[in-house]
């Protein structure tokens, strides 16, 4: 029953696939039909599941009629004229059918289909696939959807998946909700992937995601998570207030996005019982933002790991001084400085003490001096301070920090 059921599930994910690609070079109607000619996918996704004598009916047009088979499943692709009014030979139209099946069918039968992902994934991350074609094609055939923004996620789960000292969990051991996302392979060659597909897994069942499509292994011990980063998708952990005004678009919603992460961690740890860490990207627009926000979570797992410390979730406006030394690309830490900073946009009072407290060497006498105003006063607009960025001008690290900011946001 098992197998009829994984058979005919991947049947309708082929079908799917098969329907959307044919009607797109075809500029054609198209539905795919089983054995019973109940419509299993459709370029009108509202006809899915009725009768195909019934659509039938309806029609006032000629289709064609190709047989279509998986494993021990059969159906029909049939496609109606083109909208645009074309004129494409039978023929043609059939073996666009027959060419599209045959490739949908067999990367969808691959046994290693998750290793495809991984290596799209990987590609995409590094910025080896900058086609956008290619990227929604490819995509599209691995059933990973990139519409939703995307920011990424990068877990350092080397100290589990590698085995570094931490005793493997048997099945037994592992938690129901996780047990359909592992291997049951018992080999030690697969080992690294089973240890990797319970990370996934608990990933996915922490998000309550329909499937890991958006999850991969790219070596080394690290798992990557192209995590939908709208208000939408990361509701559980916004709050009204999180993102600074005239904040852009690169830091909205990273908040949430950290919140999320935090829980993630904790969730990540229990189930592993190893040393975890995360870092975070920034959402980026554009299919090639995945790249940089890929970046963005590289950039601050490495400096968060090296001068903070491990089980921890890093995102470069947590790295204090070391973002601004450790990050080499000059617009990120330009767009860094300009979101910590942001809070104070409306606040020219406030930025007007800064520079004064920096001119006069941090000194509160001599700065309370230099702007005509009671040392108490100048200790309330530090507070002040304080509380909005989160960073103290009278700590030596924060004032660096702060510091450096303002001159890193005059280069804008």
């Amino acid at each position: 029953m098992t197998a009829l059921l994984t058979t005919t599930a991947q049947f309708e994910r082929v079908a799917k696939i098969v329907a959307e690609r044919v009607a797109q070079l075809l500029c054609a109607a198209v539905f795919v039909i089983d054995q019973h000619s109940i419509v299993i996918a459709s370029s009108d996704p509202k006809l899915v599941g009725l009768p195909f004598k019934h659509i039938c009916g309806q029609l006032t047009f000629d289709y064609l009629r190709v047989p279509i088979n998986f494993d021990t499943q059969i159906g029909e692709v049939i496609v109606s004229k083109p909208h645009n009014g074309e004129e494409i030979s039978p023929r043609l139209a059939q073996v666009i059918v027959e060419l599209v099946v045959n490739q949908t069918a067999v990367i969808d039968a691959l046994p290693n289909q998750h290793q495809l992902k991984n290596k799209f994934i990987y590609d995409l991350l590094n910025g080896l696939i900058d086609d956008e074609a290619t990227v929604l094609h490819h995509s599209k055939l691995l059933g990973l959807d990139l519409t939703p923004p995307r920011a990424v996620i990068l877990i350092d789960a080397a100290d589990y998946i590698l085995g570094n000292g931490v005793s493997y969990k048997d099945l037994e051991n592992i938690s129901a909700s996780l047990r359909p996302f592992v291997c049951a392979s018992s080999s030690l060659e697969a080992q690294t992937r089973r240890r990797a597909t319970l990370v996934i897994g608990s990933v996915v069942s922490f998000f309550h995601l329909p499937n890991d499509t958006i999850c991969a292994y790219l070596g080394d011990g690290e798992v990557a998570v192209l995590k939908a980063s709208d208000t939408k998708n990361l509701g559980s952990w916004a709050n009204r207030g999180d993102v600074p005004e005239q904040c852009s678009s690169s830091w909205a919603n990273l908040t949430a996005l950290k919140r999320a992460a935090e829980a993630l961690l904790s969730r990540l740890r229990g189930d592993t019982e190893a040393s975890i860490s995360i870092g975070i990207g920034r959402y980026h627009p554009g299919m090639r933002g995945l790249a940089q926000s890929y970046q963005d979570a590289r950039a601050a797992l490495s400096l968060g790991c090296r001068f903070r410390d491990r089980n921890q979730v890093h995102c470069l406006d947590r790295l204090g001084i070391a973002a601004f030394i450790g990050v080499a690309d000059e617009q990120t830490k330009i767009e860094l400085a300009t979101y910590l900073l942001s809070p104070l946009n409306h606040e020219p009072e406030l930025l007007t003490t800064l520079d004064a407290f920096f001119a006069e060497d941090c000194c509160p006498s001599l700065t309370a001096s230099r702007l005509s105003i009671h040392r108490n006063t100048l200790s309330y607009r530090l507070d002040k301070i304080t509380s909005l960025t989160g960073l103290d001008p009278r700590r030596f690290d924060d004032a660096v920090q702060i510091r450096l900011a303002l001159l890193m946001r005059r280069l804008r």
